[in-house]
């Protein structure tokens, strides 16, 4: 008989309760996380042994092997969720962020809806794994050329998101927008924000976007878009404007440093999650290398 991913999910917790104890005495691990779009080559196994052994207390979903569609893989179908959340639980991890593809922009309506649908499938992963939030994008017709949204764009975001967050409130999940492609200003982001007026709608910062998109100093964003920044992407490049190559934490000129302090000085209990994203960057370091060497600079400013 085929049991429902409702079926499944109704005893989780409980589930793992054992699992938890084991972790009870260890020392708490700083707040730093990976997402797994950088290192689609890993299996579920070697994701969790490695973000253990480093000191991670988080992972970021953002496909699995390569697949983006997190709800079709096999590790997270309702008839395995009561193990891998053990595993996860088993390694003093927890679920930061469901990371989806969909996009807010669209104004045809069979796109639309095939968007919002996607971005539904996602909060139920999330609820099911007690994943606090699910990651959407703002995006805009032409992504590859971003430009200052227009009136119309945010007000297709915002009710996106207004929608999405009356669906994913009951199911204890918060739905961020990503400062990516054309909304990286905090202007643009904040009222896209205010439009959605939703206590289950937020922001993920993505901390290089702002800086090197938009030219905006870390203290600035973090006034303007503060009350709303619920997870926080990291990640250093080398360069300006179009000629910036993505390079291992602290070598390039991004101010992470400032950028954690500028979250701490307003109370941020959030992650500090890094994106190397090597699943559309194939050159860079590899995975093994590069999320080390950000568990270790980034322990510097948080210690």
């Amino acid at each position: 008989m085929k049991t429902t991913r409702r079926e499944f999910t109704k005893g989780l917790s409980g589930a793992v309760v054992a699992a938890a104890f084991v972790h009870a005495a260890e020392p708490q691990r700083l707040p730093i996380a990976f997402s797994t779009l950088g290192c689609p080559a890993w299996d579920w196994q070697k994701i969790l042994d490695f973000a253990e052994q480093h000191g991670f207390a988080a992972i970021e979903l953002r496909g699995l092997q390569g697949n983006l569609d997190l709800p079709s893989h096999p590790v997270l179908a309702a008839e395995r969720l009561v193990q891998t959340k053990r595993e996860i639980a088993s390694h003093g991890l927890r679920i930061a962020c469901v990371s989806s593809s969909a996009s807010l922009h669209e104004s045809d309506p069979e796109k639309r809806s095939k968007s919002l649908a996607d971005a539904r499938r996602f909060i139920d992963l999330a609820s099911s794994l007690e994943a606090p939030y699910v990651r959407v994008f703002g995006n805009s017709p032409d992504s590859g050329h971003p430009v200052s949204p227009s009136d119309e764009l945010k007000a297709r975001v915002a009710a996106g998101l207004r929608e999405l967050g009356d669906y994913a409130g009951p199911r204890n999940v918060t739905v961020i927008i990503e400062s990516h492609d054309d909304f990286t200003a905090s202007a643009s982001l904040a009222d896209v924000l205010h439009r959605a007026d939703s206590k289950s709608a937020g922001l993920l910062w993505d901390a290089h976007h702002t800086f090197a998109e938009s030219n905006e100093d870390p203290q600035f964003t973090v006034q303007q878009l503060g009350p709303w920044i619920r997870h926080t992407h990291l990640k250093d490049s080398a360069g300006k404007g179009n000629d910036r190559k993505y390079v291992l934490t602290g070598l390039g000129n991004v101010p992470i440093g400032e950028q954690i302090r500028a979250l701490r000085s307003i109370g941020y209990k959030g992650l500090y999650c890094f994106e190397w994203e090597k699943m559309w960057h194939p050159e860079l370091e590899d995975p093994e290398i590069a999320f080390a060497d950000f568990a270790r600079v980034i322990a510097g400013f948080l210690r």
